[in-house]
């Protein structure tokens, strides 16, 4: 009978739970999607009973694969930066609000209007983000008064589940980190900027530590998964955070980051200390190794070049398309494209950017559009490393994502960003690195992000560096265009 422990991450599209052993091998995986709403333009929403009955039906599912092992413990992560009202009785009062609505544009200007931007980056290690969980609160006081006045406790995704799971209320810092209202030095709420919100202390939970036991499974969780009673519960991380733990990244080895290429882009970047960007372009973390990281994020990198398959060529390849980019030189005959399909956030922070083509004319090519695609979301990424750079230590990037898995864009990433990448050879995301917090929490190992014995399949080195300044000039001399122009 192999001793094991679990991991889950409550993600947008599902939740997906893995079975580790001692040693952090992976053993089972169970995976259960639920629906995103979506009730007016910019809104999306989640029930959070469909996330409880997923999870308990994936837990569930789980056990039963498992039958004969020795479960030990459970740890979580999910979905960052999401408002799960509770009222007096633990229930909940409507539905989350999730980490990519942006329907709390007037609730930032209030919240830049009574808390100074300096003061909220210094202490939050952001400015006030449409995306973040306080400006969702802010909103349900005054678009939805009498739903406000029923919510006693505010939670995020994750720790929603675990208070589904033990009915107990708990959070840790890097999930915090992404509301706004944490105070990152203090590694607690910040009573001054809640005071300046007018809103009560009392509405969010206690703050332990990312490994810390956050609870123990009740007889009712227990009753609908076939997990034993009293199974601890361990706190966990937001997503990055566990992804990155996942993947070996710790603020004790901050040389070592990561670059991912999927539908959106991001770099993480381990730090020792808390020192966000002074113009707040940057995200500012506390890790779950007890650290902190930037993290950098440009909304549409593989999504670009996915929107553009879909969209002009669908009866083709990424393959082809990533074939014929390469008959295109660097610069791409003066083609320039903007890859703000979405808004942006590194290191604009403006969700009404817009994405663009310039430098068209009769002599353009095919290939040269492909390969101005490829590069607008290098060129993107490199705005944002230039916001890192003087702040962290960084030396090489673990490279991750469906992009990543292109040599050839891979290249282009190392050249532009002049940055070796490694890629891993083993990636199980947020759920593995709940797992291993899981397996920190309960003492089998000192550092959750040494269990992760990661080995790389191929590290691209950067070469000819130079053969982009032209082009990452014009890139940067284009003018930005929003929805209003």
């Amino acid at each position: 009978m192999a001793q094991l422990v679990l991991g889950l991450d409550l993600g947008t599209s599902g939740v997906r739970v893995l079975a580790v052993d001692l040693g952090g091998k992976l053993i089972a995986e169970v995976n259960r999607s639920y629906p995103l709403l979506t009730p007016r333009p910019g809104w999306t929403e989640q029930r959070p009973g469909d996330w409880a009955k997923e999870t308990l039906t994936a837990l569930k599912e789980m056990a039963d694969k498992l039958a004969g092992h020795d479960i030990l413990g459970l740890g979580l992560s999910g979905q960052m930066h999401g408002m799960v009202p509770l009222d007096a009785h633990g229930e909940v009062v409507r539905n989350a609000i999730l980490w990519n609505d942006q329907r709390t544009g007037a609730a930032i200007t209030e919240m830049e209007e009574r808390v100074p931007r300096q003061m909220m980056i210094q202490r939050t290690g952001n400015p006030a983000i449409t995306g973040f969980h306080v400006g969702k609160l802010l909103w349900l006081r005054s678009e939805e008064p009498e739903n406000f006045a029923k919510t006693k406790h505010s939670l995020l995704p994750k720790d929603y589940i675990g208070y589904l799971l033990t009915g107990e209320l708990a959070s840790e810092p890097s999930d915090n980190s992404g509301s706004n209202c944490f105070n990152l030095a203090k590694k607690q709420w910040d009573k001054e900027i809640l005071q300046g919100l007018e809103l009560p202390l009392e509405l969010f939970p206690t703050v332990i530590a990312s490994h810390e036991i956050r609870g123990k499974l009740n007889k009712e969780a227990a009753s609908h998964t076939g997990l034993r009673e009293g199974l601890p519960v361990i706190a966990g991380a937001g997503d990055n955070a566990a992804a990155a733990t996942g993947l070996g990244l710790s603020s004790r080895r901050p040389e070592l980051g990561s670059l991912s290429l999927g539908t959106s882009g991001v770099i993480f970047a381990p730090l020792t200390a808390a020192k966000p960007d002074p113009e707040g372009r940057v995200h500012l973390f506390c890790h779950a190794d007890g650290g902190y990281n930037l993290l950098a994020v440009t909304l549409s990198a593989a999504g670009s070049f996915q929107w553009y398959r879909d969209s002009f060529y669908p009866q083709k390849s990424f393959a082809e398309l990533i074939e014929l980019a390469g008959s295109s030189p660097p610069g791409c005959n003066g083609v320039t494209f903007k890859p703000y399909l979405s808004g942006e956030r590194t290191p604009h922070l403006n969700p009404e950017l817009r994405g663009s083509w310039t430098g068209l004319s009769l002599a353009t090519t095919q290939a040269d559009i492909v390969r101005s695609v490829l590069e607008g979301v290098v060129f993107s990424l490199r705005d944002a490393l230039d916001v890192i750079t003087p702040l962290a230590e960084l030396k090489t990037c673990l490279a991750t994502g469906g992009g990543a898995q292109s040599d050839f864009w891979l290249q282009m990433v190392a050249d532009v960003l002049r940055l070796p990448l490694q890629r891993p050879r083993q990636n199980q995301g947020a759920a593995y690195g709940a797992a291993l917090l899981a397996l920190q929490g309960l003492a089998v190992v000192e550092d959750a992000t040494r269990v992760a014995k990661q080995s790389h399949s191929k590290t691209i080195t950067p070469g000819e560096t130079g053969r982009y300044i032209a082009a990452l000039g014009r890139y940067r001399a284009v003018p930005l265009q929003t929805s209003e122009d």
